[in-house]
């Protein structure tokens, strides 16, 4: 080592020989960390080409899939079909080209995979393509089929397949619109009616970030909702209805018919929550009780999913099979057991018609059709790979399944209750015979211990999918699905099952009201567990971006089978701190302008609500993780107002004004840093400004303040065009520096409240 210089202070160069025995064991150097790295290196390379074993890459194909369909919602504007075919073509062309090549076919064919979920997403889109109301109509005489009949707590809803649009102005005739009507008065499905209807556009994401029903309604081939004037007129058709609709009206008719039946025994929510069970319509349950299963982490019982169709197979099969195994003839000499597997796919297939086919309905009933048709075979069905069938059947069927919160959820929480129970907990499995498993059998702890584990497994797996899309999780729930679930499986379940079975010979009303009695249980213990002390734990809003890590962990965690799964725990760990980190916004602006919030110095949101918009400010309060109601007197508290304006400050003293007249301009101009109004601003107005010029191309807007200005993000950013939500053509005057504006969005206070 050189020695500091005595005159200087300073240290000496090196000498050049030093330098040169320095480069010589360079060499050296580097292979005896090769050699200290190799056995870490030469691990990562077993567990790798373990997780390349047989079988193991059938999931992920439905997983790059499912990232393909994702892919085409998230473009600004519509893909073009040629262009992706062409991508699709030759992605298959390489993965045939490479099919010697292990690893560049496995890249090549998960390339494929990918680029078909993107194409057979855009040509879904352009398959269902229909015209989208872009402007509120009034007074416009509609006739048409009835599709649907919706039962809500406060209003009936239907949904009209049209065959005549009169009225002046309109747009391009619409295939089909959503109307909500007065308690009682909604025709049966099946019927052709005329109404006159208040028509608004399909409504946009009230934030940016926030979920977008305008999507959602496209996908269900309705342009436009909006609600009844006066009186429905039934009308004698013109001619007998599509086969389609005779189904639907059939299928819609046994649902009613069976939902009476189960209300005329077992009124109230009892009534309500076990005609869910049964036949899928949950939409007269009340709005404390339901918000009481949201909390208490029971809102999956109302959702027909894996657990009800396992348990209807399941108790069909069994029947059949222990009502055949009485013949010893038949036992002995017949395949009684695949002769059960099929009597409990016939009565899947019934469960899955009756209840209306949602997604996690279609995903349980593929699943569990798989394993029944495995068991007629005589071929094993192979769980991981059954899951990774379902959710590709319902993802070619259906592709915009992949933003919803349904299809997200129901998925999370199969895949990580597979996983858990074929890998994580051996001990758990029926096949196990340890003295441990056979002592927590004798003492019928098993089932207690498999309702603890799936209730633990598939909340921890669906929470961050809940505090994204609901911003919110359930601390109790673990307590709740311990308390009411075996009361549902062994009780409520096969009483529903029985009464089916009784109600053509008249003899359900008994088993109805035993089924009663277990759901009574349900809604007293969702009850009980929603009123205990911070049952509702509220999550801020945050991007997609953390969901999306958090889901790459959870894939990872489950479908890798060596210890390189554990890498999705730091992935999934990174999601949630992420999000819990995620910044929120200063300032809010609904589109129209129809209320806007400030973040003051206390850090919560004062709203200023301009129009009758409760349904955008209840939003953002659930957004902010704020347990206030739009009704609370204090969500104005911040703002200071007169008769022509308003201003709130911001956490760093920054004014923001609302202008309510025109002659308030002249002073907020000057003072504020941002001006929000329906007016336009003048064109020499020093304030960013966000006005009814600029409302027609972004939507809903959320501003971030920075020293240097704004950060303005919005629900429809610029060269945003998609079939649900086209562009607007641009205004002659655009906004100030950084401001943004609202798309063609109906006025939220002449939707209907349940619209």
């Amino acid at each position: 080592m050189a020695e500091r210089g005595r005159a200087g202070g300073r240290v000496a160069p090196w000498p050049q020989d030093v330098a040169a025995r320095a480069r010589r064991a360079a060499p050296r150097l580097r292979w005896r960390l090769a050699d200290a790295f190799a056995p870490m290196v030469a691990r990562l390379a077993a567990w790798a080409a373990a997780e390349a074993g047989a079988g193991r890459f059938v999931p992920w194909l439905t997983v790059f899939f499912g990232a393909g369909s994702a892919l085409y919602f998230a473009a600004d504007r519509e893909p073009a079909l040629w262009a992706v075919t062409a991508l699709f073509v030759a992605s298959g062309l390489a993965t045939v080209a490479l099919r010697r090549h292990g690893f560049g076919f496995a890249l090549a064919a998960l390339a494929t995979a990918a680029s078909a979920g993107f194409a057979v997403a855009t040509a879904r889109s352009l398959w269902i393509a229909h015209p989208v109301l872009s402007r509120p109509l009034f007074g416009v005489a509609l006739t048409g089929w009835v599709e649907v009949r919706e039962e809500r707590e406060r209003t009936d809803r239907i949904v009209l397949a049209l065959e005549r649009m009169e009225g002046g102005g309109l747009p391009e005739p619409l295939a089909r619109v959503r109307i909500s009507v007065r308690k009682g008065t909604a025709p049966p499905a099946g019927s052709f009616v005329r109404l006159k209807a208040r028509l608004s556009p399909p409504l946009a994401p009230l934030r940016p970030g926030g979920y977008d029903f305008a999507r959602d309604l496209y996908f269900q081939n309705i342009g436009a909702t909006g609600f009844a004037l006066g009186k429905i007129e039934r009308l004698d058709p013109p001619g007998p209805p599509p086969a389609r609709l005779r189904f639907a009206a059939a299928v819609a008719g046994a649902r009613d018919a069976i939902d009476a039946r189960i209300r005329a025994a077992l009124p109230g929510d009892i009534g309500a929550i076990a005609s869910a069970l049964i036949t899928g319509k949950r939409d007269a349950i009340s709005a404390p009780v339901n918000e009481a299963m949201y909390v208490s982490s029971l809102a999956h019982v109302l959702s027909i999913s894996g657990f009800h169709m396992a348990v209807v197979a399941g108790v069909v099969f069994f029947a059949v099979r222990g009502l055949l195994a009485l013949s010893a003839a038949l036992a002995l000499r017949r395949p009684i057991k695949k002769w059960a597997a099929a009597a409990a796919l016939i009565a899947a297939t019934g469960y899955l018609v009756l209840s209306g086919a949602e997604v996690a309905t279609q995903r349980a009933y593929v699943m569990t059709a798989i394993v029944l048709i495995g068991v007629m075979v005589d071929r094993a069905a192979l769980t991981l790979r059954t899951l990774a069938v379902a959710a590709f059947g319902v993802l070619l069927l259906a592709p915009e399944a992949v933003v919803h919160p349904s299809f997200q959820m129901s998925f999370a929480a199969t895949l990580a209750l597979v996983a858990a129970y074929e890998r994580g907990l051996p001990w758990m499995s029926p096949a196990a015979d340890t003295p441990l498993s056979a002592r927590i059998a004798l003492w019928g702890g098993r089932e207690l211990a498999n309702v603890l584990l799936a209730s633990t497994v598939a909340g921890l797996a669906t929470t961050l999918f809940a505090a994204y899309h609901f911003h919110r999780f359930a601390p109790y729930g673990l307590v709740a699905n311990l308390l009411a679930m075996p009361v549902v499986s062994a009780w409520v379940m096969p009483m529903g099952l029985i009464a089916l079975v009784a109600l053509p010979f008249g003899f359900d009303d008994g088993p109805w009201r035993l089924m009663g009695l277990g759901v009574e249980w349900l809604t007293s213990v969702a009850l009980w567990v929603a009123s205990l002390p911070g049952a509702v734990g509220r999550v801020a809003a945050f991007g997609v971006g953390p969901l999306l890590v958090a889901t790459a962990g959870l894939l990872l965690l489950c479908l890798l089978r060596s210890p390189l799964r554990l890498s999705g725990l730091v992935l999934i760990v990174a999601g949630a701190w992420t999000a819990a980190h995620a910044p929120r916004p200063d300032v809010m602006v609904a589109p129209g302008g129809e209320a806007v919030a400030v973040r003051g110095a206390a850090g919560r949101l004062a709203i200023l609500q301009i129009g009758r918009d409760t349904f955008t400010v209840r939003e953002w309060l659930a957004a902010d993780a704020d347990a206030r109601t739009p009704g609370d007197p204090g969500l104005r508290d911040g703002f200071a107002c007169d008769e022509i304006g308003c201003t709130a400050p911001l956490a760093d003293g920054t004014m923001v004004a609302v202008v309510l007249a025109a002659e308030a301009f002249e002073e907020d101009c000057r003072r504020a840093a941002l001006i929000v109004s329906r007016r336009s601003a003048p064109p020499d107005c020093a304030a960013v400004a966000v006005d009814r010029n600029v409302w027609s191309r972004a939507g809903a807007l959320a501003l971030f303040r920075h020293k240097d200005g704004w950060t303005v993000a919005a629900a429809r950013p610029a060269g945003h065009d998609r079939p649900w939500a086209r562009a607007a053509p641009q205004a002659a005057t655009g906004p100030a520096e950084g401001s943004a504006s609202r798309d063609a969005t109906p006025d939220p206070g002449d939707l209907h409240p349940d619209d």
